[in-house]
C-alpha cells in the first residue's frame, strides 16, 4: 500500500504545476513499457483500447474481472503511476470499486456518467456527483490520494439528451470538482471556444483528448499548450494511429499474391 499511496501523491503533484500533463493511453504491459521508454512519466489505461487488445468491446462489454485484469497486468509492467478507466463503475459500489483499482495499482481513476448496463442512461448531475464523492470518502478512508478524473458524456450526447450540451458539460464539471474529483473530463469538446468555456468553470485541470499527430477538435497540441490545458490523453487514438501503420510497416513484405 505504501507504493500505492506515493504514486498516487506523485500523481497529484503532475496534476497541480500549472503545466501540460500529457498521460499516454495504454491497452497492455508492452504498449506501458514502450510509453515508459519514451519517457513518459505517468500514464493512463483506456477502456476502449484495453477492451479491443482483448478481442472484447467497449461499454462495459468486459466484466469488471476481465477490466481488472488487463488494470493489473499494466501497473505491474511499470514503476510509474497509471490511472485506470473503469468506465461507469461495473456497477460497482464506490467503497469497493476504490478498493480493487488500489490492489491492481492504479492510482488514478476515470469514470464517466453514462450508465452502460442500463440501455447508456445517463446519471443525473447529482446522482453522479455523489457516486464521485463516495470515491473521493473511500479513497481518503484508504489513505490514498486518488486522483479521481470525473468525466462527463454531455457533448457526446449532444442535443439528443441535452437542449444545450455545453452548459449541461459545465454543470457537471462543476458539481464534480465541488464532490472531491482532482481532474474533469467532458468527452468530445467540439472547438476552442467551448473549450475556453469549460475550462473557466473550474479550477481542475481538463482533461482533452487528442490524437497524437492531428490533435484536437479543440486545437494542435501547440494551441492546447497555449491555452493552458493541463491535461492529455489520447483515448483509443494512439492504438487507432498505430494500427493504420502497420501496413506501411509491413507492405513491402507482402508477396504479389497476397496484394491481389
Amino acid at each position: 500500500m505504501s507504493d500505492v499511496t506515493s504514486k498516487a501523491s506523485e500523481l497529484l503533484q503532475m496534476h497541480q504545476t500549472g503545466e501540460m500533463l500529457v498521460l499516454p493511453t495504454v491497452w497492455d504491459a508492452w504498449s506501458a513499457r514502450a510509453s515508459v521508454d519514451a519517457g513518459f512519466r505517468a500514464l493512463s489505461i483506456g477502456s476502449h483500447p484495453l477492451a479491443e487488445s482483448r478481442g472484447q468491446q467497449d461499454g462495459e462489454a468486459m466484466t469488471i474481472d476481465d477490466a481488472f485484469d488487463g488494470i493489473r497486468r499494466i501497473c505491474a509492467a511499470v514503476t510509474v503511476p497509471v490511472s485506470a478507466d473503469v468506465e461507469s463503475g461495473y456497477d460497482t459500489p464506490a467503497a469497493e470499486l476504490v478498493e480493487r483499482v488500489l490492489d491492481a495499482g492504479a492510482v488514478g481513476i476515470n469514470v464517466e456518467d453514462t450508465v452502460h448496463s442500463e440501455g447508456r442512461r445517463v446519471r443525473e448531475i447529482a446522482e453522479h456527483a455523489d457516486y464521485i464523492a463516495a470515491i473521493r470518502q473511500a479513497a481518503d478512508a484508504a489513505g490514498v490520494e486518488l486522483v479521481i478524473n470525473a468525466r462527463t458524456d454531455a457533448l457526446l450526447h449532444g442535443t439528443d439528451k441535452f437542449p444545450d450540451p455545453l452548459a449541461e458539460a459545465i454543470a457537471r464539471v462543476k458539481a464534480c470538482e465541488e464532490a472531491g474529483a482532482r481532474s474533469v473530463y467532458p468527452v468530445k469538446v467540439p472547438d476552442a471556444a467551448s473549450l475556453a468555456a469549460l475550462m473557466a468553470a473550474t479550477s481542475l485541470p481538463v482533461n482533452v483528448t487528442a490524437h497524437p499527430v492531428d490533435g484536437a477538435a479543440s486545437g494542435s497540441l501547440q494551441e492546447l499548450r497555449d491555452a493552458g490545458v493541463r491535461r492529455v490523453t489520447f483515448g483509443p487514438l494512439l492504438q487507432k494511429a498505430l494500427t493504420g501503420s502497420i501496413a506501411d510497416l509491413t507492405g513491402p513484405w507482402l508477396g504479389s499474391a497476397e496484394r491481389r
